[in-house]
């Protein structure tokens, strides 16, 4: 081992640092993620009074300035990221492998470049001939775009320094690579020191600049969660890569709102924006039919219509059969138990599945009563009014608790032609509506049965 160099163990999934090996990371608990990688140590160490000394500087005297951001020309985009781009920020987008996420940042190239900012497009996965059959597909191009195939880091910041683009595109991280760090492109060592260098540009010549993260199937490239600690904003593109739908979710914004979606369809000649995902969700949605349920959850600030359905049979084993698609399994099993204690439905012979319609995946607590009133309504073979909604949260006493920006559901229910709404009883009272939606509270599983009767 060269001089000035030492091994260290890191893990691949969350970064953990470790001057030894161990079998389950303290950082993310995961097994076998730690690897052993070589750091560069420095030479020579500074003394400690050798510095000069930096005088801190009181918060009274610094003026915050509501930067200007740069419109992707994606209202989808723009809503995810609190308004457009900040100048001078970092981030991240993370997903799996095909999802979308270089046709979506080349789209948003072609609508920046369009507005005379200067785009540069660093490729390290495809050549120019390949990005320009995808920019083909989607549209045309002003000549403010340019591209660069490029992998060496020392490169890449020697061309951002003399171009000064506005906007960055490094397509993706995981192959960027540092000829003084002695790992391989794609280590948890060669990611950190590219994205602290782009960093330090980001924040040194005010170039907003994106970041792509995916990770292989194998699961052995270190992947976007590394990162996220580094970055100022995370972005996640989810969504089946045989669907056409795609979801942009926020999971860290310095600059907006977490927890914001952007819901995009994939089609030939690239993403196109769902402005109104709800009557996108609920298309075909069957009528007068037992175990079907339409839901209005909340993704950040977005109310949003889906349909829960579910089918419970009689079972022909030994042990009944649970299936959940598009929610948690466990909180499936956990409503069931509930169902079974409070309302003595005998659950334990049937075989149940519960699925979200459209292939949304869901956790939110106001899914619970949805997923509920589908399970009674296949049980007893009767329909649910095709006009109702319902949300709310379901306690382990069988008990409807409140939740969340009550209004904003009913209001989005309302624009679709909804009549009915079930909502929790402690919620009705606050509620400040003057529309002709018909309200009814609930306050247990009691009141949610005698819906049925």
């Amino acid at each position: 081992m060269a001089k000035g160099k030492t091994m260290i163990f890191f893990c691949r999934e969350c970064g953990y640092e470790s001057a030894k090996w161990m079998g389950q990371c303290p950082g993310c608990k995961e097994w076998n993620s730690f690897v052993e990688e070589p750091v560069r140590k420095s030479s020579t160490a500074a003394k400690s009074g050798s510095r000069d000394f930096i005088q801190p500087t009181v918060i009274s005297g610094i003026q915050a300035i509501e930067e200007n951001r740069i419109t992707t020309g994606m209202q989808e985009l723009d809503r995810v990221l609190g308004g457009g781009i900040v100048k001078g920020s970092l981030i991240l987008v993370g997903g799996d492998p095909g999802i979308g996420k270089s046709t979506l940042l080349l789209q948003m190239c072609r609508n920046i470049s369009g507005t005379n900012k200067y785009v540069l497009y660093i490729s390290g996965e495809e050549s120019l001939q390949q990005i320009k059959l995808r920019a083909d597909r989607i549209g045309e191009f002003t000549d403010r775009l340019s591209l660069l195939c490029e992998t060496n880091l020392e490169n890449i910041e020697e061309v951002i320094r003399k171009t000064k683009p506005d906007v960055v595109i490094i397509d993706s991280i995981q192959t960027m690579y540092r000829e003084d760090v002695n790992s391989a492109p794609g280590s948890v060592s060669q990611v950190r020191e590219s994205t602290a260098a782009f960093m330090s540009i980001a924040k040194g010549m005010d170039i907003s600049i994106f970041i792509v993260g995916h990770v292989t199937k194998e699961g052995m490239v270190a992947g976007p969660r590394v990162l996220e600690h580094m970055v100022d904003t995370v972005l996640y593109f989810e969504g089946d890569r045989f669907a056409s739908y795609r979801i942009l979710r926020g999971v860290k914004n310095r600059f907006g709102s977490t927890n914001e979606i952007g819901v995009f369809e994939m089609r030939q000649e690239g993403l196109a924006e769902v402005t109104n995902p709800s009557e996108y969700m609920l298309k075909g949605r069957p009528e007068n039919v037992s175990g079907s349920v339409t839901v209005c959850l909340v993704e950040g600030t977005r109310p949003m219509l889906i349909e829960v359905q579910a089918l419970v049979c009689k079972t022909n084993f030994g042990i009944p059969r649970r299936t959940s698609a598009g929610t948690d399994y466990n909180r499936v099993n956990l409503l069931m138990a509930v169902l079974e204690k409070k309302l003595g439905l005998h659950l334990g012979e049937c075989d149940a599945y519960v699925n979200v319609a459209g292939g949304l995946k869901v956790n939110e607590p106001a899914l619970d009563l949805g997923i509920v009133m589908a399970i009674i309504s296949s049980y007893k073979n009767k329909c649910i009014d095709s006009d109702m909604i319902a949300f709310g949260e379901i306690g382990l006493s069988g008990e409807v608790r409140a939740v969340s920006q009550v209004e904003q559901r009913i209001a989005e229910a309302d624009k679709l032609g909804f009549k009915k709404c079930i909502a929790p009883k402690v919620c009705v009272k606050d509620i400040k509506y003057n529309g002709k939606m018909q309200i009814i509270g609930v306050s247990n599983l009691s009141d949610i049965m005698s819906l049925f009767n």
